[in-house]
């Protein structure tokens, strides 16, 4: 891979998954059966990349039908690792639904905005930010026993303040109800363990 001058060696693993042919054998009837609507003029032409168009004429790309037809349910995976085994990369690759699942709890439930940076630094900086707080939630989920959308939920709602007078600091907040209680207990007892 990579232009002449760099080239990098990569090696491609095929997978098959009858499950996966099916879901994409679905999902290409669906889209076949909107992209004959766009052409009938029943339906606006969305990014559908089965209709093409030739001038002002739209029809259905049969090539890449059948060409999208006869690759599903493959997958291809692939590694630089040197002579890796199918059942390694295949196995790493499956793991990644884990950090998936994170990620995406992290950007709908705590309502993360993309971040775009475009100095090392930065870059560095937020990616130490988001694996400690990675780290973080995977600690409250094993010292809770609740997952972490279950805790930012439940805390959600709650909020304190501390307000200064003079010298004289108020505190004022929202009383935990029984769930938060036993998440901010589990928390205190692992936190003294150690």
């Amino acid at each position: 891979m990579g232009p002449k001058t760099d080239q990098r060696r990569r090696t491609i693993i095929y997978q098959y998954r009858q499950g996966r042919a099916k879901r994409t054998l679905q999902g290409i009837d669906t889209q076949i059966a909107k992209a004959e609507k766009a052409i009938k003029g029943q339906a606006a032409v969305k990014r559908n990349r089965f209709v093409q168009l030739t001038g002002g004429t739209k029809t259905i790309n049969r090539d890449l039908e059948a060409k999208t037809r006869a690759l599903a349910g493959l997958k291809g995976y692939v590694t630089n690792l040197h002579a890796p085994t199918p059942d390694y990369v295949l196995g790493a690759y499956h793991q990644l639904w884990k950090i998936e699942k994170s990620f995406r709890m992290s950007k709908s439930d705590l309502r993360a905005r993309p971040i775009y940076h475009h100095k090392r630094e930065s870059i560095d900086a937020h990616l130490t930010i988001v694996m400690a707080a990675l780290a973080v939630s995977h600690w409250l989920e094993r010292t809770t026993d609740t997952s972490i959308k279950k805790i930012v939920q439940t805390l959600r709602r709650h909020r304190s303040i501390a307000v200064q007078t003079g010298d004289h600091i108020l505190h004022a907040g929202t009383p935990l109800d029984d769930d938060a209680k036993a998440i901010v207990n589990a928390v205190k007892a692992a936190a003294t363990a150690h």
